[in-house]
């Protein structure tokens, strides 16, 4: 199969993520079989899509005719079996439970037809896993949409241990012809099932050492998010966390402390948040006040001076280096490139960090290690040796 015989897709499940999915597919002509557990859940979802292309057209960046087709290729389902039986390819957007991804891909795998692909959005869980429960996991890959789907170009195409090369290729391609409203998708290829992939992968560490320098009173969230801001970055680290979800930056801490290593154990702060359900934006309040879901006020005046936003690039550019090692990205600058398109930098973390040089870059994540007493942290021997090519 080809990408351009594409012409019906599945988006199993109509939340924030599925929708955005099939609304990209619908704008490529493409015929959408969207399906959720609940009618009310299809009829949300379609009307998600429907607000969204209409303010499209209100600013004249879509003409009524591409509206009208758009929301014609769209037809709603709540029996699984019949979603899939016609399809080509399909992308599973459920909630992030490894185990009911299993049971979804199980089921689908019996009512589509033997030439379908099938894809999951999981942000990090086990592609290969969920290609085991079929009988075609050389079909089965993992295509990442970032949130939303219609703003964010970067989709990472996942390889698990027995998808084929023409899955792979027929993936990257569907997903190159696509067009949110920015302008056309980023695909990146991830050449190894792994925890994280390459985007939340690399971002791992960093996350680990906000955390930690919270938890120890070794920052003021504020003055850390006004010192970034004050770099030019649209949104500061600890308000990037809100922004997500306390909730989301929990569960994923749990995952990589079970399949990376214990030191990702979630913070005690961390915890405290989530029992009290201060989770971020979502709940108006997390580290910061999110009043009404409005943005918090970040006083750029309290920007923290001792704050080195290079040692972030330099965790990055070390969590980089095992990826290549491990053949799960085939270079540094397909890393920059899904950094760039997936967190809105203008550069990448090795295009950034080249500059300090590769030994001072393997220091500076030393000296981080035995300062927090992390061994996550420390570098890589790619990484001393500065055998890296960008």
């Amino acid at each position: 199969m080809e990408a351009a015989e594409i012409k019906t897709i599945a988006i199993v499940g109509a939340g924030d993520m599925g929708h955005g999915i099939a609304e990209l597919c619908a704008m490529a002509n493409v015929k959408v079989n969207l399906y959720d557990i609940k009618q009310e859940f299809v009829d949300k979802g379609k009307t998600k899509i429907k607000e969204s292309l209409e303010k499209q057209v209100s600013k004249q960046k879509m003409a009524a005719d591409d509206f009208n087709k758009a929301m014609n290729n769209i037809k709603g389902f709540t029996v699984l079996k019949d979603a899939v039986s016609n399809i080509d390819f399909l992308i599973e957007a459920a909630p992030e439970i490894l185990d009911l991804k299993i049971k979804i891909f199980k089921e689908i795998d019996e009512a589509a037809p033997k030439h379908a692909i099938l894809a999951s959005n999981t942000s990090n869980m086990s592609i290969t896993e969920m290609g085991a429960a079929t009988g075609r996991p050389d079909k089965v890959l993992g295509i990442h949409f970032f949130n939303p789907p219609v703003m964010m170009a970067l989709v990472e195409v996942i390889k698990g241990q027995k998808t084929s090369d023409e899955t792979m290729t027929v993936s990257y391609d569907f997903i190159s012809s696509l067009k949110n409203f920015r302008g056309a998708m980023v695909p990146v290829r991830v050449e190894k099932d792994t925890p994280g992939f390459i985007f939340n992968r690399v971002n791992a560490p960093v996350g680990l050492f906000l955390a930690e320098i919270y938890e120890k009173g070794l920052v003021e969230p504020e003055a850390v998010d006004a010192k970034v801001r004050s770099l030019g970055a649209p949104m500061g680290p600890y308000e990037t966390m809100d922004f997500s979800g306390l909730d989301v930056y929990l569960h994923g801490n749990e995952y990589f402390e079970k399949t990376l290593s214990p030191e990702f154990k979630p913070s005690n702060w961390l915890k405290k948040m989530n029992e009290a359900g201060t989770l971020g934006k979502k709940s108006e309040k997390g580290i910061f006040a999110w009043p009404g879901g409005a943005r918090p006020t970040i006083d750029m005046g309290k920007a923290d001076p001792n704050f080195d936003p290079m040692d972030i690039f330099c965790l990055q550019v070390n969590e980089g280096t095992k990826l290549i090692q491990d053949g799960v990205a085939s270079s540094a600058a397909e890393i920059d490139k899904a950094m760039v398109n997936g967190g809105g930098s203008p550069f990448g973390p090795f295009a950034l960090a080249q500059g300090m040089g590769w030994a001072k870059v393997a220091e500076r994540c030393e000296a981080i290690s035995q300062k927090l007493g992390i061994k996550w942290f420390m570098p890589t021997e790619m990484l001393k040796k500065g055998d890296i090519q960008l």
